[in-house]
């Protein structure tokens, strides 16, 4: 994890995610701030939400389940170690831990939990408060070397390279569309259900993405990347690599397709187009 930047900029999206029978599948971890909403379940490495998420199927987590204050999960939650569950945190379906439970007050567990370690009753703070505000300091004091450090150990990393899934604040994931007022980056080999919105969108290789793709600026389409719907931007470029294939059209203010890339319907451009033997239907 990058820590440059504050991770919860950006919807970011790691090589090979999928989206499977409503499930949101990753090898790694996810991170997701505030507020947001997942209406799919979540399965990945460690799952740590932020206050008031709300994920719309079960949770199951390889390693650690943090899940802040006013969480509300609609499935199961299964954990592989500890998990931390935050006061007033609603889980719809069975708890089940395989190591230790450190649970708030008036959580609500409709089918009951187990929890093979120690079960402890109290309030956790909450992880991702205490993550950032701990980071911000240790960044503030120019200790970036220690921060990410603690990074790779919270998570427990065996490649601190290999970057998380991240919803940021007040983001909405759904089958429908994806939301969010930051920028968007997918790596190599997703495979991707519902319309993607966010600042600007970033798409690497041999994806599959089923919904269109808009944004506010720039939009890059990786290399043998399939996109199953229209391609719009308000204000930046689109460029497409060789291989590329979008099916539907494409408007926006430049646009550059590389050879080898396939446009299936009417591009627009306001401005400059930039073709180097491309298959298309019409431009305007």
């Amino acid at each position: 994890m990058s820590l440059s930047t504050d991770p919860l900029d950006e919807l970011s999206i790691p090589d090979g995610t999928t989206v499977e029978e409503h499930d949101l599948v990753t090898d790694g971890d996810v991170l997701m701030g505030g507020r947001s909403t997942v209406e799919f379940g979540i399965r990945g490495r460690n799952v740590l939400a932020g206050e008031g998420v709300r994920i719309g199927g079960g949770v199951e987590a390889e390693a650690d389940c943090r899940l802040d204050m006013w969480s509300d999960v609609a499935g199961n939650v299964l954990v592989g170690r500890d998990a931390f569950i935050g006061e007033r945190t609603h889980i719809g379906g069975q708890l089940m831990v395989s190591g230790d439970l450190d649970v708030g007050d008036d959580v609500d567990i409709e089918d009951g939990f187990e929890a093979n370690g120690w079960i402890v009753i109290r309030n956790p703070m909450p992880t991702i408060v205490f993550l950032f505000v701990y980071l911000k300091q240790l960044m503030l004091l120019g200790e970036e070397e220690a921060a990410q450090n603690l990074v790779n150990e919270l998570s427990d990393e065996e490649d601190p390279d290999e970057p998380p899934l991240i919803v940021p604040r007040g983001a909405t994931v759904s089958d429908d569309a994806w939301r969010v007022s930051t920028p968007a980056s997918i790596g190599d080999e997703c495979r991707l259900h519902g319309n993607i919105r966010a600042e600007s969108i970033a798409v690497g290789e041999d994806c599959n993405i089923f919904g269109s793709l808009r944004a506010k600026h720039d939009i890059y389409i990786g290399e043998g990347t399939r996109v199953h719907g229209d391609v719009t931007t308000r204000k930046g470029e689109v460029r497409i690599a060789p291989g590329a294939l979008v099916l539907g059209d494409v408007s926006c203010s430049d646009l550059e397709l590389s050879k080898g890339a396939e446009v299936d319907g009417t591009m627009r451009a306001r401005g400059n187009i930039t073709m180097q033997g491309i298959a298309r239907r019409d431009v305007e």
